[in-house]
């Protein structure tokens, strides 16, 4: 069952960049899947939003989200992020 994950609120662009910066050195954009330092990604989809920036994940499983979030949340939480995503199993996930 797909997994989808969204940014907790009050997420900024710059945090984005410096997570993506720490994960891939030199980019401050992640291009493609193999760019994830796990595998299962699904989508990967971030821009602004009303509330702030914001990031929406599609993980194959709860799994593969939480071999992610080994190496993300430490991550995260050094930049001084706060808040909880929202997690979720997807009822329904198509992609072109």
């Amino acid at each position: 069952m797909p997994i989808v994950f969204i940014s907790p609120p009050g997420f900024t662009r710059e945090q984005y960049e410096e997570s993506v910066r720490r994960l891939v050195p030199g980019s401050d954009r992640l291009a493609s899947p193999s760019e994830w330092p796990v595998e299962g990604l699904l989508a990967h989809i971030a821009g602004d939003a009303p509330d702030g920036f914001r990031v929406v994940d599609v993980w194959e499983s709860r799994d593969a989200l939480d071999r992610f979030a080994e190496i993300i949340v430490p991550l995260l939480g050094e930049l001084g992020v706060e808040g909880e995503p929202e997690i979720y199993e997807a009822h329904t996930f198509v992609s072109a």
